[in-house]
């Protein structure tokens, strides 16, 4: 009986354990269930305790593997990456200018005007990116004073969820959106004071909360741009913490997490079912190779479910 106890204790973690390392991106239930991987890494440690204090030693040694497994999926997002401006072989990355990134989601235009604009003043970014920014969200803003600190726009306000935008101090230039479902990305190309083109894209693919297939969530992780020797920055609501595989292949494109960079990547920016349910990290800043991230932070909007997050970033 107590066999039986212990497997149906350790099973579960090893099998979360195999598809979090399996390229296997899942349908409808472990798509949101794999965002939890944090939590289940600490909790499977008292499986392996069980198996240990009750002597099931074959159980214990699958808790071991289980336990291993888990901790080097999510234990270096707490360790700052040694030399967050630097690459392997310690030749430098980034050193040129400093780019400031903020980006908020609005929760169907209900974040607070007043609230985002002190953050703006305070964290003056020169680049922000808002997702389910709708009509009278955008209105809100500009009379709050957001385009007299960022005047450059690039805007695709929409009813519901599907709205977003890049609001920008340098001039930016529109390229085309991102769209899957009613989800809309937007994008732009932005040239800084010293020359450099930046391309950033408000990043907000569909939410996986249907039953089945998530091909809308795919499709808007996997069109997100990567490569070409392009300067870029993908800031938002991803709907996607680095345990998913469309982040996972994101981030072996060349892209790094400032999250992850700077050790705070255990910070939760989302909190489901209004907070009823753990927070996960599915808010992220990710720069392009040759950028270096100085500094990474989560930040807190009222009338929103997301927190806003910020990043301190330097150009190639």
């Amino acid at each position: 009986m107590r066999s039986v106890l212990v497997w149906l204790v350790v099973a579960p973690f090893a099998v979360w354990a195999g598809l979090r390392w399996s390229p296997y991106d899942g349908l409808w239930p472990w798509v949101p269930i794999v965002a939890y991987t944090p939590y289940a890494a600490a909790a499977s440690v008292l499986a392996l305790v069980l198996a240990g204090a009750l002597r099931r030693w074959v159980a214990g040694a699958v808790a071991l593997v289980t336990v291993a497994a888990l901790a080097l999926a999510v234990l270096p997002r707490w360790f700052a990456d040694t030399g967050g401006e630097r690459v392997a072989g310690g030749e430098p990355v980034g050193g040129g200018r400093t780019l400031r990134v903020l980006a908020a989601n609005l929760m169907v235009g209900s974040g607070d005007p007043a609230g985002l604009m002190e953050l703006v003043t305070r964290l003056r970014p020169d680049v922000l990116t808002l997702q389910e920014l709708t009509p009278k969200a955008a209105a809100a803003l500009d009379q709050a004073g957001l385009r007299k600190v960022l005047p450059q726009a690039v805007v695709r306000p929409l009813p519901g969820v599907g709205g977003s935008g890049v609001y920008s101090r340098y001039p930016l230039t529109a390229g085309p959106a991102i769209q899957f479902g009613a989800f809309g990305q937007a994008r732009a190309v932005l040239t800084e004071p010293g020359g450099t083109k930046v391309e950033v894209v408000s990043v907000h693919p569909c939410a996986p909360q249907y039953v089945g297939p998530t091909l809308c969530w795919r499709q808007g992780l996997v069109a997100l741009p990567r490569g070409g020797g392009v300067t870029r920055v993908l800031a938002g609501d991803f709907n996607a913490t680095l345990d998913h595989v469309p982040m996972r292949d994101l981030l072996a494109a060349g892209y790094r997490d400032a999250a992850d960079v700077t050790g705070r990547g255990f910070t939760a920016t989302y909190w489901p079912k209004g907070g009823r349910a753990p927070g996960v990290v599915i808010d992220h800043v990710l720069a392009s190779a040759g950028m270096g991230v100085r500094a990474f932070t989560v930040e807190h909007l009222e009338r929103t479910d997301h927190r806003p997050v910020f990043a301190e970033l330097t150009l190639p």
